[in-house]
């Protein structure tokens, strides 16, 4: 569960280490999906609240734009293209620096509907976590 809710690879990282140490895969999958899904209530909260508080320390603010650029610059075509779907398919995408961490921020800075971009981090990050797990559980008896 904390690596699901770690910024250092989500459930990303979470599933593969929970199979890997021969945890039940059912429940590995449904806790790695279910922390993965309480970070964008958490870091919307956050960004909602200190965000404002925090962009008054250099070293933060010098972090919060580089975290932003990057998050524009990775998803601006999808959301201009697919609106919604956009940031879902953003989000699904088994890659560092795609998951929900990055789906949070970039519909905080394109002030997109609370409810809306959280039903679509929930979609990519259940569509990722599956293809996750099914690549780890069944790709362990390759090794």
């Amino acid at each position: 569960m904390l690596w699901s809710i770690s910024p250092l690879g989500e459930s990303k990282v979470g599933i593969p280490f929970g199979l890997l140490k021969d945890l039940d895969p059912y429940l590995v999958l449904i806790v790695a999906i279910a922390a993965n899904i309480m970070v964008y209530p958490l870091m919307t909260f956050f960004l909602n609240k200190m965000n404002g508080v925090l962009a008054k320390v250099l070293w933060y603010k010098k972090s919060a734009i580089w975290v932003a650029k990057r998050a524009k610059k990775g998803s601006k075509e999808n959301l201009n293209k697919y609106g919604y779907f956009g940031l879902a398919l953003f989000v699904l995408i088994p890659m560092p620096g795609t998951g929900v961490y990055a789906g949070t921020i970039v519909a905080y800075l394109f002030k997109m509907d609370y409810k809306k971009a959280f039903l679509a981090n929930a979609i990519g990050i259940t569509i990722s976590s599956l293809i996750v797990w099914s690549v780890t559980r069944f790709g362990q008896g390759l090794i």
